[in-house]
Formats: C-alpha cells, sequence, structure tokens
C-alpha cells in the first residue's frame, strides 16, 4: 500500500485580541507572512494582522487509505486550536479544506515529465 500525502488548510479569525496580543502578533508578522507560507507537518501560520483580523494554518499529513483524509483534517484543526489556545489567542469561525495529492491533477510540466519518461 502506497503512503498518500495530505494538504490540509485551517483558516479563522482571530477574535477578541487584546493591544498586547495585537502587538506581539504584529512584531512576529514577517514570520508568518503569507507570501512564505508553506504545509508543514508542525503547521505554518500566516496572517496578515494589519489588514485583516483572517489566519490560516497550512499542515502536511499522511495516510494509507483515502479516507485517513478525514483524521488528517481533524488533527489539523486540534493543532491550531492547540496554538492558538496556549498563546491565549482567541478565534472564531474555525473551518478546514483537505487535498488527498494522489488525487490532485497533474500540472503541465509534470504531464510533459511523464510523457517524456514514457518515451
Amino acid at each position: 500500500m502506497s503512503t498518500r500525502t495530505f494538504r490540509v488548510t485551517v483558516r479563522g479569525v482571530f477574535d477578541g485580541l487584546t493591544e498586547a496580543q495585537r502587538a506581539s502578533l504584529l512584531a512576529e508578522a514577517a514570520q508568518h507572512d503569507v507570501l512564505k507560507a508553506a504545509f508543514t507537518a508542525e503547521g505554518h501560520l500566516a496572517y496578515d494582522i494589519a489588514a485583516r483580523p483572517a489566519f490560516t494554518f497550512r499542515f502536511s499529513d499522511t495516510g494509507e487509505e483515502e479516507e485517513d483524509i478525514l483524521e488528517a483534517a481533524e488533527r489539523a484543526e486540534e493543532a491550531a486550536k492547540s496554538w492558538l489556545t496556549e498563546r491565549g489567542y482567541g478565534f472564531k469561525n474555525l473551518r478546514s479544506t483537505a487535498e488527498d495529492l494522489s488525487l490532485a491533477p497533474l500540472s503541465k510540466r509534470q504531464r510533459r515529465a511523464a510523457r517524456s519518461l514514457g518515451s
């Protein structure tokens, strides 16, 4: 059986931040820039608190069955909740989407590479 790679995106909105929390998020904004976002096992947080209170966590996970994607999404949501709660950040509207990369369509470059391997 092969291992499947899942990408899970957890989105939400910061809620009820104090001025100190907001200042802390602003101070760490460079580490959480949306242009540096990546899918990682630990989860990568991206936000632009100066523009809007929304945030996105990106997680990478694996499983063996197609159904494992549901557990991956649950783990990602729990990890996001834990990270936020440990730091005392209020949040709302948490939702997740997950993608099984083994089912994702190939890009033009990937199709071309696959054709050249078959020749």
